[in-house]
């Protein structure tokens, strides 16, 4: 397993929209592993393939207090959203920087594994919160654009001093 570089703000790789994953074979179980490594060792809750610069539909997540129950999406679709949450999110591309999002309080979504089965699943709490903000980065957003102007703007100026 090879740990990867993350793509931090203001890299605008950040903001490219990833296409879907349509080979399933042994380089994406490969880079699956990979990024579950890079992101145990950040440490992060998730990661998506846009912050290790592979722009495809990939994310791996791990929200367990014991980090032993990875998940895996490969072209992850959030198809019904409710209620509303608020959480303290943070992010590996945006080191340093803590800002209160809103965000649906479930989700249903649909996905595949790394053979390319197609699966369905629920989420609530943190690891709803977490599923979206990964899904989002495969859109090229990043959680700072969840934000008003003026947030951002303080965010990104603090990020300056951060990097």
């Amino acid at each position: 397993m090879n740990k990867l570089e993350i793509l931090t703000l203001p890299d605008k790789r950040l903001k490219t929209v990833a296409s879907p994953v349509t080979e399933f074979n042994e380089a994406l179980s490969e880079l699956a592993n990979d990024m579950l490594q890079t992101m145990y060792e950040a440490p992060g809750i998730g990661l998506a393939a846009t912050q290790v610069d592979q722009h495809i539909q990939l994310v791996v997540l791990d929200v367990s207090e014991e980090k032993n129950e990875p998940l895996v999406l490969v072209n992850p679709v959030i198809t019904e959203k409710l209620g509303v949450q608020s959480h303290e999110e943070g992010c590996l591309s945006v080191p340093g920087i803590y800002a209160s999002v809103k965000r649906a309080e479930k989700i249903s979504l649909s996905y595949q594994d790394l053979q390319g089965h197609s699966h369905e699943m629920k989420a609530e709490g943190l690891l709803a919160v977490c599923v979206q903000h990964e899904v989002d980065h495969l859109k090229g957003i990043v959680f700072l654009d969840h934000l008003s102007v003026l947030k951002r703007k303080l965010a990104l100026k603090k990020l300056e001093k951060v990097i």
